[in-house]
């Protein structure tokens, strides 16, 4: 059984910025942290994936829309944690941010309770 707990999400600025976490716990989960990502669920729509480590480790971004540049995702391999930095944060950005595996090659886990971020001026 695996959980993800992401935390560091608020209430900004415009312009602002926020580190974002998600600890991994559980035992045998069959994928590292070098196999997740980072989505978000803004008001009223679907989920959408943000950013991710490609299959050779390369972090990778959405570009709809456009994160790159502004959010950058890493991870500690030792602590089982993914990092998403976000900076100059747009009124766009709001929504529920979660973690789970990303790729055709890992099955979506259970869904953590996520971590809001409300960008509004």
């Amino acid at each position: 059984q695996v959980q993800f707990v992401e935390s560091g999400g608020g209430l900004v600025q415009p312009g602002g910025s926020l580190r974002l976490s998600c600890v991994v716990s559980g035992s045998n989960f069959g994928f590292t942290v070098s196999d997740m990502g980072w989505y978000r669920q803004p008001p009223g729509k679907q989920r959408e994936w943000v950013a991710a480590f490609s299959e050779t480790g390369t972090p990778i971004y959405t570009r709809s829309p456009p994160v790159r540049g502004r959010f950058f995702i890493s991870r500690d391999n030792a602590k089982n944690t993914v990092y998403l930095q976000m900076n100059n944060l747009k009124v766009e950005d709001t929504g529920v941010y979660y973690c789970n595996t990303f790729g055709a090659n890992f099955a979506r886990r259970d869904w953590g309770q996520g971590t809001q971020v409300t960008v509004s001026s």
